[in-house]
């Protein structure tokens, strides 16, 4: 009797430090960010932003598809746009899809990096309810592909400073302006600038590019919008499991035919998910969302020494975004067999598309994956494979001088560090800067987040404005 009251006691006492950390575990207090009026021409921006979208700068892979004069036709807009930036910024072209201006400041001790991409995918325009590429206005809306991705935010960072220069202003230290015109393929233009830079010596004391937003409903238990900066993102590799084997007639089939034992061998990977990882990134996220939770959660995410391993069962059985935050995930997109029904396939194969997590390399994946198979007919060849980024500090100046510009943009916002489970030029900054930040400047419901990449891509107008007023915010504080 005497073991069941000091068990019960003891459940008592590991239950009440459950609570009471939970009930300790609130926000931060925060200092007032004072938000002054940014002067600028919403109705010009809007104009200038329908410009840029009727440029079809869709990038492909094959170049034969790409037209290259749409792409020009941008680059000879920019002068007409932005007539400051070109008058005071020196312009350079370090690659065919690189667009680079150094704004001199005061100094050159700690440089700035402002970064977009200019191109877009491809558009299946019979899916649109509107040309993509009209920027039709409706509604307060601007249609376009584009827009939301990224040249919004191109616009954002061309407009903001050639404001600033026309009002007299000029950065306390060098502002580079850094725009690739291959984002969407991983092409060549951001790693071509980063060369230049490198070359020069120029060692970024803080770089801005595409990546999280101001979003709504993404964190268990938050009802306040959420202001995400990627402060490190995953690393994409493409895989491609293969079987080869003599083929034959479909009348008579082996006990596992080629496309059945490649079967087992994705359902085996799928099922075996990579372990659970608590990255700085997701960590940080946790701990600031965690604290504005509600009770339960709170008492999840104030005691995850305990209930680790329950968050990565949630999270297991969840999938999605909270999955992909913590852990190398596995996306099987391809399949190849025979041409004909009747045909056992002498090549069979199925490709896989991974995001890898802060701590994985491409190497250690690729051996995961062989083992998961269990078969050693399988070939298990790596496409492609990039290592996630380095992860950026947020203990300093350069990042509260981004979340004063956010917090004065969009006062109701939470501003969180989070892992970007996307790509982004940015990641090339990694080797010159530890402070590398992804952060789109506009706040996204679900719906429009779903747009980007896909049919009816389209920005509000007072979105635009916004993201004009908060790079203005940004290059003040450089």
């Amino acid at each position: 009797m005497i073991i069941v009251w000091i068990l019960l006691a003891a459940l008592i006492a590991f239950v009440a430090v459950l609570l009471l950390r939970a009930l300790s575990f609130r926000p931060e207090a925060q200092s007032p960010v004072s938000a002054s009026e940014e002067v600028l021409d919403g109705d010009k921006a809007v104009r200038d932003l329908q410009a840029l979208i009727r440029c079809k700068t869709v990038s492909y892979r094959d170049k034969a598809l790409e037209n290259e004069k749409e792409f020009a036709r941008l680059e000879a807009l920019l002068p007409e746009l932005f007539p400051h930036v070109h008058v005071v910024c020196a312009f350079e072209k370090p690659g065919p899809r690189s667009l680079l201006f150094r704004w001199k400041g005061r100094s050159d001790a700690a440089p700035g990096v402002l970064m977009a991409h200019y191109d877009v995918v491809p558009v299946n325009e019979e899916l649109w309810d509107k040309p993509a590429f009209d920027a039709i206005i409706e509604n307060g809306e601007m249609w376009g592909r584009g827009t939301l991705d990224t040249k919004g935010t191109f616009l954002g960072v061309l407009e903001a400073a050639d404001n600033l220069i026309a009002q007299g202003f000029t950065p306390a230290n060098d502002l580079y302006l850094a725009f690739a015109g291959d984002e969407e393929i991983s092409g060549q233009g951001a790693p071509t600038i980063v060369k230049l830079l490198t070359e020069r010596g120029v060692k970024p004391a803080f770089v801005l590019d595409e990546g999280g937003a101001v979003v709504e409903k993404v964190f268990p238990g938050v009802t306040q919008p959420c202001a995400l900066i990627g402060i490190g993102e995953k690393g994409p590799m493409d895989v491609r499991l293969t079987l080869d084997t003599a083929g034959g007639h479909a009348s008579t089939p082996p006990a596992h035919t080629p496309v059945g034992v490649l079967a087992k061998a994705v359902t085996k990977i799928e099922n075996h998910p990579f372990p659970f990882t608590l990255t700085p990134p997701a960590a940080q996220m946790f701990d600031i969302l965690g604290r504005r939770s509600t009770l339960l959660y709170r008492v999840i995410f104030a005691n995850l020494w305990c209930f680790a391993p329950l968050l990565n069962l949630i999270c297991k059985k969840s999938g999605g975004e909270l999955n992909a935050l913590v852990r190398t995930t596995v996306a099987f997109t391809q399949m190849e067999g025979s041409a004909a029904s009747n045909v056992l396939p002498p090549h069979a194969s199925v490709g896989a598309n991974l995001r890898l997590i802060c701590g994985e390399t491409v190497e250690s994946a690729k051996q995961r994956l062989e083992k998961l198979c269990g078969d050693k007919r399988i070939r298990v060849d790596v496409i492609t494979g990039m290592s996630p980024s380095p992860v950026s500090r947020t203990d300093d100046e350069p990042w509260h001088r981004l979340e004063r510009a956010i917090r004065a943009t969009w006062p109701e916002a939470v501003v969180s560090p989070y892992l970007m489970l996307a790509c982004s030029d940015s990641r090339h900054y990694g080797p010159i800067s530890d402070h590398v930040y992804r952060f789109s400047a506009m706040a996204l419901s679900k719906e429009q987040r779903g747009m980007i990449h896909g049919n009816n891509e389209r920005i509000p107008l007072d979105t635009v404005k916004t993201a004009v007023a908060f790079y203005q915010r940004v290059i003040r504080s450089c």
